[in-house]
């Protein structure tokens, strides 16, 4: 790999705002009625105005279009709007997208969002339905006629060849389970509050595809979550503490697939994620040992585990000791497995309360947090810090 400078991005943009719908299993409304009550929110946080708001930022995979939402938010003209592809991989990125547009002028106030009955409508784990034609699909052509369905079966086969390479069970990801859930339970917003479990809840919950059990695997969640990006300069004289995005990076590995990457040399790793995180620590100057929390996508366990190695948090085959250890504070609102799916989205609202020091389960003396996005496909990861 060749070896690049670091890039100028860091320190030029921050989160000045979140906000939130409540995350339920049954909306009763629609997607973009979801993204209506979440932008504003926001925008409210942050102590601005949709009129402020010149730039949006969202998935391809979100049904409500940015200049639908700027308009049912009473929003005036956009000068940037923007889409992230790969799902859950595109979390961080949506920040990133909206960091480049503060850095570089094209915008002032970037908000980013996603929206979706990801419960109650369509549900991406009942796996793949129907699929118009694409080079995607005809990647998908060479697991789905095997059974490899769902995004469960896709990362199975991963995990059980990570736990047979290191000598390891199935309660290895257990940790990753119990953790999420001991910080959801203590937060109010999440679906498990107040129900925590234990490794032997862990050990005893269903097959879903060996080696991951039903505590392995998310939720399904309906909700909306966004973001404002703007400048460290405008974000001083805002209500709230700025999160300062120290780094922000995109990735994907040789031979990335989504999901489906099994024809890599090695299973046991998160390649795009290694590129992800090369970049962050390359253009932050920081190290693992700098880092107060950690905010991993955490849409299955083992890939949790695998994200801990491939940013130099503890060596190959290492992390299920790390987390039964508590050598990082991880997922502190709960995660995806015990607050809520949004694709991330929560996740980076999570890492802003803790640098504000507002979060229900706070970090003492929080000013660096880690988040990632989506694992398994094209990914992306932040870096928030306080304004020193």
């Amino acid at each position: 790999m060749s070896i690049r400078a670091r890039d100028t991005l860091g320190g030029r943009a921050a989160i000045v705002g979140i906000g939130a719908t409540e995350f339920s299993k049954d909306s009763g409304r629609s997607e973009l009625k979801l993204a209506v009550e979440a932008v504003p929110a926001a925008l409210d946080d942050a102590g601005l105005t949709p009129a402020d708001v010149d730039g949006m930022v969202t998935f391809t995979m979100d049904t409500s279009p940015e200049i639908t939402v700027a308009q049912a938010c009473g929003m005036g003209e956009l000068s940037f709007f923007s889409r992230v592809h790969y799902g859950g991989g595109a979390a961080c990125a949506t920040v990133q997208q909206a960091a480049l547009a503060v850095a570089t002028g094209v915008a002032e106030v970037v908000v980013c969002y996603r929206a979706f009955n990801e419960r109650s409508g369509r549900r991406f784990g009942s796996g793949v339905q129907h699929r118009e034609p694409s080079a995607e699909g005809v990647a998908l052509g060479w697991s789905l006629p095997f059974g490899l369905l769902t995004p469960a079966s896709w990362v199975a086969m991963a995990a059980q060849r990570y736990l047979h390479t290191h000598g390891l069970t199935p309660e290895a990801f257990g940790h990753v389970a119990v953790t999420a859930r001991r910080h959801a339970a203590t937060n109010p917003a999440a679906y498990f509050h107040q129900r925590p479990i234990t490794l032997a809840d862990h050990a005893a919950s269903r097959w879903i595809v060996e080696p991951l059990r039903l505590l392995d695997c998310c939720q399904e969640t309906d909700g909306g979550q966004a973001l404002v990006v703007t400048t460290p300069e405008r974000a001083r004289d805002l209500p709230n503490p700025p999160a300062i995005v120290v780094a922000a990076a995109q990735g994907a590995g040789r031979a990335q697939e989504q999901m489906t990457s099994f024809y890599r040399d090695d299973l046991t790793g998160l390649p795009e994620m290694g590129v992800v995180a090369r970049q962050l620590w390359r253009t932050s100057g920081l190290t693992p040992a700098d880092i107060d929390v950690g905010i991993l996508y955490d849409h299955f366990t083992p890939f949790v585990l695998m994200q801990l190695e491939e940013f130099g948090f503890c060596g190959k085959g290492e992390a299920a000791d790390f987390v039964a250890g508590e050598r990082l504070p991880l997922n502190t609102h709960g995660g995806q497995l015990g607050e809520a799916y949004l694709h991330g989205m929560n996740g980076i609202a999570e890492g802003v309360r803790q640098i504000r020091g507002t979060a229900v389960n706070q970090i003492s003396g929080a000013d660096r947090v880690l988040v990632t996005a989506g694992t398994g496909v094209p990914t992306s990861g932040l870096v928030l810090s306080g304004d020193d």
